[in-house]
């Protein structure tokens, strides 16, 4: 049964005049975003492939293929599932797909989505997914996930990689397509030189990978990876392909820190933060302090506290589930009770997650609202 959502507003509002905490995107500084990753990537030959994870919604990801994108990125079979059902058929699930029950649903998006792909890292999965497609009279084109060092996901670099392609060149559902190199841990590193520096050392594991599949006659047509922190790095490694950039779109405070190219002590300055949550000062109960109605269920947790946007000298504390506070330490300009004012997200990804819509803003008006279809999938 479709749930009912009495608090959204339509028509043409003030952004100023929506119920609180909601999520606001600034379509100015959105498209701008889009933009500036495909030029980017354009004039330096390189292809971008986007990580739905960041944003969960299928409008999203239909406008960054209309921008260029060859296609998506999804962390899991359920996030797949939702773009396919939108239409989209370049999909590359970027985590293995493990369980019996995945695997079923994974078959059943393939079965409509010739342009499905997922990653794999060891040979039982390889086995499962062969004989799962052979069942369905299906071809299932695969990546081998090399581990970059964060020992999260992926084969070893090197000779595991070499023997684990050749098992899928030998299992009649597979068809081998190349190598994923996701390198999270070098995305946010601060300061652009350094950034380069240990990115390029540490993407050299796949550039020798690449190089044994190649000595051994194997075709490596996907070289993917990289992120929004190094989309202005990875078209320098030898044989890459397509960046995997999803919070390029949003930004978001861990972001905005880790300093550009040209301003490698300041911020982050080659996209700019279209995310925002929309709050309203609700409580005054001390002087110096007052309470806003966005706590731990409106913004991730799992980083830096969320930032006034326009607004200085008032830090944010979270002070509950659904409370926050801001601490007149040197204010810009003074809040009071009943202000609305906005804030820049901790970390974009978990804080989409919390919400069901974007309310989609352009000169402080509501131009639409777009559904994070996407949200809260476990699976």
């Amino acid at each position: 049964m479709e749930k009912k959502r009495h608090h959204i507003l339509k028509g043409n509002i003030s952004k100023w005049d929506l119920d609180t905490p909601a999520l606001l995107l600034d379509m100015d500084v959105f498209e701008a975003n889009l933009k500036k990753l495909s030029e980017y990537c354009r004039k330096n030959d390189t292809a971008f492939r986007p990580h739905i994870k960041t944003h969960k919604c299928p409008i999203i990801s239909k406008k960054q293929i209309s921008s260029g994108a060859l296609g998506i990125c999804a962390a899991k079979t359920s996030e797949a599932e939702v773009m396919a059902d939108s239409g989209i058929r370049n999909i590359l699930i970027t985590s293995p797909v493990i369980t019996p029950y995945k695997i079923k649903r994974l078959m059943g998006i393939r079965k409509n989505t010739s342009g499905l792909m997922v990653v794999v890292d060891n040979v039982k999965n390889v086995t499962d997914l062969s004989e799962a497609a052979k069942r369905d009279n299906l071809k299932l084109d695969v990546l081998v996930d090399i581990n970059p060092g964060e020992d999260r996901t992926g084969v070893k670099p090197g000779k595991p990689v070499v023997d684990l392609a050749k098992n899928i060149l030998k299992s009649d559902g597979l068809g081998f397509r190349g190598i994923q190199f996701y390198a999270g841990h070098m995305q946010q590193i601060h300061g652009f030189h350094e950034r380069r520096k240990r990115n390029m050392e540490c993407m050299e594991k796949a550039v020798e990978s690449k190089r044994l599949l190649e000595k051994e006659g194997i075709h490596v047509g996907i070289f993917t990876g990289g992120g929004t922190g190094t989309y202005n790095i990875d078209h320098n490694v030898p044989g890459f392909t397509d960046v995997q950039s999803g919070s390029y779109i949003f930004m978001d405070v861990e972001y905005l820190a880790i300093g550009g190219k040209d301003s490698p002590e300041k911020l982050y300055e080659d996209f700019a933060p279209s995310l925002t949550v929309l709050s309203t000062a609700i409580s005054q109960p001390v002087k110096g302090k007052i309470t806003v109605d966005a706590g731990k269920k409106a913004f991730a947790t799992d980083g830096p506290n969320p930032v006034l946007k326009g607004i200085s000298g008032i830090p944010y504390e979270f002070m509950g589930d659904e409370y926050g506070g801001l601490t007149f330490e040197n204010p810009s300009r003074e809040i009071k009770i009943g202000d609305k004012v906005e804030f820049l997200v901790s970390h974009c990804d978990p804080t989409v997650n919390l919400y069901d819509h974007y309310h989609c803003i352009r000169n402080e008006i509501v131009e639409d609202i777009w559904e994070i279809s996407g949200r809260g999938m476990s699976q």
